[in-house]
């Protein structure tokens, strides 16, 4: 299992997720607290992915995650679609588990 704790910056509501593999395969399923009513109606609709489809950009329609993020997201900047998708990468054994972060500042022109 991997596990990713998002903290998505000013609206302040965090979001866990937590990927399992299912019986040996690169399919996850997905286990997604948050608290962003709009992210608990994607996770209502996203129980289980197939780890190569959300990896690869360019095959098929894309990831399911991605394509949901849009479907329920209010916010294209929203960081957790990208962190299920690691939460994926990691419970297959496709990437390993490293944080990740942006720092986000404006600065005077």
């Amino acid at each position: 299992m991997a596990k990713v704790e998002i903290d998505p910056g000013i609206c302040g509501l965090p979001t866990t997720v937590r990927a399992t593999l299912v019986n040996g395969t690169y399919n996850c399923q997905l286990h997604i607290d948050s608290e962003c009513a709009a992210i608990r109606k994607m996770a209502a609709d996203l129980e289980e992915v197939d780890a190569f489809q959300e990896i690869a950009l360019r095959r098929g329609d894309g990831p399911l995650t991605l394509s949901k993020g849009r479907e329920y997201c209010s916010h294209s900047a929203c960081p957790v679609p990208v962190g299920i998708i690691k939460a994926v990468e990691v419970a297959t054994g496709l990437a390993l588990p490293s944080d990740v972060s942006m720092k986000i500042s404006k600065e005077d022109d």
